[in-house]
């Protein structure tokens, strides 16, 4: 699949199917992660992996019900005080967590970005130090739906040449 396919294709997947995902297949997802750009290449960035039962448990109590049923979560995390590009930090991990999402989809897994979350208690239950910013969780699992194509903006409302 192309990548402007694979790009305009993902949707997001709340419900996934009863099924792992090999560890191949998530090797390639986290290094797609890996090997993203960042400012200076500093890579000021960690991720949590979370396939654990009981703590996806925990993190379903304290986000979404959907959590639970998804056999990968993994938690993007910042650090702003990183040498240099720390202002960057957020931004850099961002690139990275769509990259994940993007190779995800590639390989028929489907994913879902987690943004409402409280951050001190994520960081308390995956023991993430205070300096850190948890930036985003994003789930993984093979699709148990297909959502529909949701309307989006005109290109005109989005996009402007030369000038705002």
């Amino acid at each position: 699949m192309s990548i402007l396919k694979i790009i305009l294709s993902r949707k997001s997947i709340r419900r996934y199917e009863n099924k792992e995902i090999p560890k191949d297949v998530l090797d390639q997802i986290v290094e797609a992660g890996r090997q993203s750009p960042s400012a200076a290449n500093r890579q000021p960035y960690r991720f949590v992996i979370v396939t654990d039962a009981k703590i996806k448990k925990e993190l379903k109590g304290l986000l979404s019900q959907f959590l639970e049923k998804a056999p990968v979560i993994i938690v993007g995390c910042a650090n702003p005080k990183a040498v240099l590009t720390g202002k960057w930090a957020t931004i850099d991990t961002t690139i990275a967590l769509e990259n994940m999402v993007l190779a995800a989809w590639s390989l028929g897994v489907g994913s879902c970005w987690i943004g409402s979350f409280n951050e001190e208690k994520i960081k308390q239950a995956l023991k993430i130090p205070q300096d850190w910013k948890v930036v985003a969780l994003v789930t993984f699992g093979y699709p148990a739906e297909t959502p529909k194509p949701r309307k989006k903006k005109q290109k005109d409302e989005l996009f402007s040449l030369n000038q705002f």
